[in-house]
């Protein structure tokens, strides 16, 4: 007897079939119908047994939650909502499940009590369409790069560099925290630790990714990234996962090409493989969205937001074109913002993006040539010597979703930019190297990936897109 999963035996139309099939119990009434779940689609199937004719020593053991093995028949359902069911000849509670103990119980609970019972979230109908959006949209990146002659790189987790001159990481260390050796100056000599040097969490794999794509032509991280940022908001993780494209001979301008048509292709991806999970995630925000204020509603649907980026070209526009719009909006003048956009050069916010995208061109935008005090040491020097070849992608909802640039192949340029910041030229000598032998222009952008399933998925917490959220005073799991 062949064993099936649910997301099969749901497509199936060959009835009377023996099936055996293994999941977890949802629900079960009346002592005779089981809704089973094994985690391949959001549905579950109904089994329905002979209570007469079962123990009742075993269906007191059919409980919520409960890991049963299932044999019978596949017929075509009587009842409604589905259109076939199985008919159980023979069951196994392969693992029971205390109804008094078990936390995940058949109704709605608080995303913030399912983020405290992390290890079980899982069973529930919004963290499991989650979780397979996640999945196909890692697949579905890979496909990507992969079919457009990308070559994957893993770039080292531990690092001595800091690739986004922030500063904030995680140091990784092997000396007696209690008793640290100590220099001449009193500090903590590095030099005796395992590395023989300072060294952290990784913020970014692109500085080691530039010099591969300068050896294969085209080439992508996605891991894991560390960010030592004491942020409790909602957009923020300490531990995130990032996709650092990196294109030899690439522009600016391909660079553009290049983010648009990828994210609207994984997208697209998502759009096709995953209709039952999104539909039901689009429910569910229509009705998260019932119980809140009309001014914080949700501007579009779900279905309509993704849409909305794959069937638009994006707007592109210089970071000095989007100031003076935003400087003469409405919500500026009227201080309806919350930062008042006044003096060229500062940093736009999200909610300065999310106007551009959602009020003023009605369409996914890129920003770019943005004013280089803002923007990274690596990015390209334009000629005027006050902007630099960066580019931000924003969508609505969300603001930024992809940063990138153009980055600065000239040796003198970048050594220059590196000194004026105080970065110390020899942790960087191999960087500068490239630019000294055959060095050409080009260009990368990286995307946050626990980000960019936040806006499939419409989730209102990038902690509730990752399995195990790591962040400031969390890590329980």
């Amino acid at each position: 007897m062949q064993r099936f999963n649910v997301a099969e035996l749901l497509q199936s139309e060959n009835y009377l079939q023996e099936i055996i099939i293994k999941g977890w119990v949802r629900t079960f009434r009346s002592n005779r119908f089981i809704a089973l779940n094994d985690g391949s689609t959001i549905k579950n199937i109904q089994c329905v047994i002979n209570f007469e004719n079962t123990p009742e020593d075993i269906l007191k053991r059919i409980t919520t939650g409960a890991a049963l093995s299932i044999k019978g028949t596949l017929v075509e359902s009587q009842g409604k909502g589905q259109t076939v069911e199985v008919q159980v000849s023979d069951i196994e509670i392969l693992g029971d499940s205390n109804p008094d103990e078990y936390p995940i119980q058949p109704k709605k609970h608080s995303l913030e009590f399912l983020r405290e019972n992390a290890h079980l979230r899982g069973r529930t109908n919004t963290f499991g369409a989650v979780m397979r959006v996640r999945s196909a949209l890692t697949f579905a990146i890979h496909q990507y790069f992969v079919s457009r002659g990308f070559y994957n790189l893993h770039t080292p987790i531990i690092t001595g560099s800091d690739a986004e001159g922030a500063g904030e990481m995680f140091r990784v260390s092997t000396l007696d925290q209690k008793n640290p050796p100590l220099n001449d100056a009193g500090e903590i000599d590095y030099s005796k630790d395992f590395f023989g040097k300072e060294t952290n969490l990784t913020v970014s794999g692109q500085l080691e990714a530039e010099t591969y794509a300068m050896a294969l032509g085209k080439v992508y991280t996605f891991g894991p990234t560390f960010r030592a940022e004491n942020s409790n908001t909602s957009r923020h993780l300490a531990e995130f996962w990032m996709i650092e494209p990196e294109v030899a001979f690439n522009d600016l301008d391909a660079n553009m090409d290049l983010s648009e048509d990828f994210i609207k292709e994984v997208i697209k991806y998502v759009l096709e493989n995953c209709k039952d999970d999104l539909a039901f995630l689009e429910q569910r925000l229509i009705q998260e969205d019932k119980s809140k204020p009309a001014n914080q509603r949700s501007e579009m649907a779900l279905l309509e937001k993704l849409h909305f980026v794959i069937d638009n070209n994006f707007k592109r526009v210089t970071y000095t074109e989007a100031f003076d719009i935003l400087r003469n909006s409405k919500p500026n003048k009227k201080k309806k913002f919350k930062y008042i956009i006044n003096e060229w050069g500062a940093d736009l916010q999200s909610e300065h993006e999310r106007f551009l995208v959602e009020k003023h061109f009605k369409c996914p935008v890129i920003l770019f040539d943005y004013p280089a005090n803002i923007k990274a040491f690596y990015m390209r020097l334009n000629d005027d010597g006050k902007t630099v070849r960066a580019m931000d992608v924003l969508f609505p909802g969300i603001g930024e979703i992809v940063g990138g640039s153009q980055r600065e192949e000239r040796f003198d340029v970048l050594k220059e930019k590196i000194d004026a910041l105080g970065i110390d030229e020899k942790e960087l000598w191999w960087y500068l190297d490239t630019r000294k032998f055959g060095t050409a222009v080009h260009s990368g952008f990286g995307l946050g990936f626990e980000r960019l399933v936040q806006f499939a998925t419409g989730m209102g917490n990038i902690r509730d897109v990752i399995p195990f959220p790591r962040a400031p005073q969390s890590a329980e799991f």
